[in-house]
């Protein structure tokens, strides 16, 4: 009987072929993980331990999924944001560290706040945003809206599993408008939206690409700012004011993006960097003596 080494080694070998060697280690010890329910620590100091048959035996199947440019996350059904462990599948996106600096940020300027909360994550896929913000900021009333049935029942388990009362709305944003429960306005307004440009996608790895949902990754080239314009101008009527909007944004429109703002009216519009330099995330507050 192999070793939990031993199967990780070879997982990871194999997985090498098509992932950076660093990379396919990473996903072997995660499968192995997964599958025998153990911490990194745990799966270390195990490692001469036999595995099971039973476990042995599902291994062909995920490792020649995996080598089919699958992502982990789908294979394995979850995905890891921040403290979290989500349910993930081709109808959601997989959360992405960014997505996790953009909630730091809104947790870092909203948590002193004594006031009963309200948020509105419009596009919420998983529900890592609200059902991170539940968990951080326990604001008084959350929504979360996406065009995407699918996804919705994904987030409504992922909300239900962390106990995060969530008003959960299907509907296309370009079009309709949420309703918001009985606070009436946002204290918070953020969105992670499709941002992705469609002459972007030969750039982009097959593991993306070919699994990941394209109405949440793609906008028209030539209108880049389709989703910002819209969800910022629905701010302007559900943000109360001094209330904030916080957006997750294609690096190359970061000007545009703050401008587009300001023209509409927002202060204190920024970009501000990820932790490797780029200008990933805005953030703007709805004026505190906004006009009727």
């Amino acid at each position: 009987m192999s070793t939990l080494r031993q199967l990780t080694s070879d997982l990871a070998a194999a997985l090498a072929t098509i992932y950076p060697t660093q990379e396919a280690e990473s996903m072997a010890g995660l499968v192995l993980e997964h599958l025998l329910d153990l911490t990194p620590l745990q799966r270390r100091m195990q490692a001469q331990e036999p595995v099971p048959a039973d476990v042995q035996a599902q291994l062909p199947a995920l490792q020649a999924r995996l080598l089919r440019h699958e992502p982990l996350q789908y294979v394995l059904g979850e995905a890891w944001f921040m403290d979290l462990t989500l349910e993930v599948t081709p109808a959601t996106l997989i959360p992405r560290p960014e997505t996790e600096e953009l909630v730091q940020l809104i947790v870092q300027e909203q948590q002193e706040q004594k006031t009963e909360l309200s948020v509105l994550d419009i596009g919420t896929g998983s529900g890592c945003i609200p059902v991170a913000l539940c968990r951080t900021l326990q604001p008084t009333q959350v929504t979360a809206v996406d065009i995407s049935v699918e996804a919705l029942a994904v987030a409504r388990r992922n909300a239900e599993r962390y106990g995060c009362e969530i008003d959960f709305q299907q509907l296309d944003i370009l079009t309709e408008t949420p309703r918001l429960g009985p606070l009436h306005t946002l204290d918070i307004l953020v969105s992670n939206p499709p941002y992705v440009l469609e002459k972007e996608r030969a750039l982009m790895r097959p593991n993306v690409l070919e699994y990941e949902p394209a109405t949440a990754l793609f906008v028209p080239d030539h209108d880049a700012l389709l989703f910002y314009r819209r969800i910022a101008q629905i701010g302007t009527t559900l943000l109360r004011p001094g209330g904030a909007l916080y957006f997750e944004i294609n690096e190359q429109y970061a000007t545009e993006t703050v401008a587009l703002l300001a023209a509409l009216g927002y202060e204190a519009a920024e970009a501000r960097p990820d932790i490797f330099g780029k200008a990933r995330m805005v953030r703007a507050n709805w004026p505190a003596e906004a006009a009727s």
